[in-house]
C-alpha cells in the first residue's frame, strides 16, 4: 500500500517526513536505509514519523540514513513545526518548543558534563586533552545528541569526510558523536562544517550549529546571539537569559510523494 509523504529541508538539511498520527505507516532500519538512500531511494539526511504525544502536539522519531536512531534533530523540528503548525514538539530528547514567525525551535540548555555527552571516561570537555590526526583539544557538548567541536582556521581545508567517521566510532564516545569544525570569523559569526553521526557530510546541521554556538560561548569567543553559516545556509542561534538556545533559519517544502515501504 502506498503511504504518503512530504519531504522538506532546512539550509540544505533534507528530511522525508511520515505521518503516523492516524493511521500506522512500518519502518524498520532496513527500510529506513532503502528509502534514505539517495540513488535508489528518496534520499534524505534524516527520516522522520510523526507520532501521537500525551506530552506535547506530536511525537517526532527520527532516523538517521544508516537506520540508527537519533534523539533530536533542530533543523528537522523547524520544518515539522512550519508542516503541521505544532508548537510543542516532543522527541527521544525532551519536548521541543518552537516559535512560528522565523521558524524558531528553542533546543533546551546545553549540557557539558563528560556523563550527560556521554564520554567513556571522566574528562574536561571544554579542551579535551585528545587529537586525530592534527584536530586537536575539542569541545564536547550534548544538545540533547552528542557533539563535538574543533576550532580551526579553515573548516574547509579539513579533511573530514576521512576523520569524521574515525572520529564518531571512537570508543571514547559509547553512543558515537557528531562532529564539527568551526571557525569563528567576528564576535557575531561563525563557520561550520558537520560530520553528522549516522549521516555522515551534511549540508547544515542544527543541533550541530547550536554546538559549535555554544562552544565557543563558552570559550568566550563570541557574544550572546551569533549567525553560523554551513554550506546549505545560515542559521540564528541565540542565548537566551534562561541559558536555553534559540535556533533560527529557513525552511523549505520540496515535494510530496508516494512510496510502497
Amino acid at each position: 500500500m502506498a503511504v504518503p509523504f512530504v519531504k522538506m529541508h532546512g539550509a540544505g538539511n533534507d528530511f522525508v517526513i511520515f505521518d503516523a498520527r492516524e493511521r500506522p505507516v512500518p519502518l524498520d532500519a532496513e527500510t529506513v536505509r532503502r528509502l534514505a538512500d539517495r540513488h535508489v531511494g528518496i534520499g534524505c539526511d534524516q527520516l522522520f514519523r510523526l507520532e501521537p504525544s500525551s506530552r506535547a502536539d506530536l511525537f517526532l522519531r527520527i532516523w538517521n540514513p544508516d537506520g540508527s536512531e537519533a534523539e533530536a534533530c533542530g533543523n528537522g523540528t523547524r520544518c515539522v513545526a512550519a508542516l503541521t503548525g505544532a508548537r510543542r514538539i516532543e522527541t527521544a530528547a525532551g519536548v521541543l518548543e518552537t516559535e512560528g514567525e522565523a521558524h524558531g525551535v528553542v533546543m533546551g540548555r546545553p549540557r557539558f558534563g563528560w556523563e550527560e555527552i556521554p564520554l567513556a571516561m571522566p574528562m574536561d570537555t571544554l579542551a579535551m586533552p585528545v587529537a586525530w590526526d592534527g584536530l586537536a583539544e575539542p569541545s564536547a557538548v550534548s544538545i540533547g545528541n552528542p557533539h563535538l567541536v574543533f576550532f580551526v582556521a579553515d573548516p574547509a581545508a579539513v579533511p573530514l569526510e576521512r576523520l569524521g567517521p574515525v572520529i564518531e566510532g571512537d570508543p571514547l564516545f559509547p553512543e558515537r558523536v557528531n562532529v564539527g569544525v568551526a571557525a569563528v570569523e567576528a564576535r557575531d559569526r561563525i563557520r561550520l562544517r558537520v560530520w553528522e553521526r549516522g549521516a555522515g557530510l551534511t549540508l547544515a546541521c542544527g543541533s550541530g550549529a547550536c554546538a559549535a554556538f555554544a562552544a565557543a560561548r563558552r570559550r568566550r569567543l563570541v557574544d550572546a546571539s551569533a549567525t553560523v553559516a554551513l554550506p546549505g545556509g545560515e542559521l540564528r542561534i541565540a542565548e537566551r537569559p534562561d541559558g536555553q538556545l534559540l535556533m533560527e533559519g529557513p525552511v523549505a517544502f520540496v515535494f510530496r510523494g508516494e512510496v510502497e515501504p
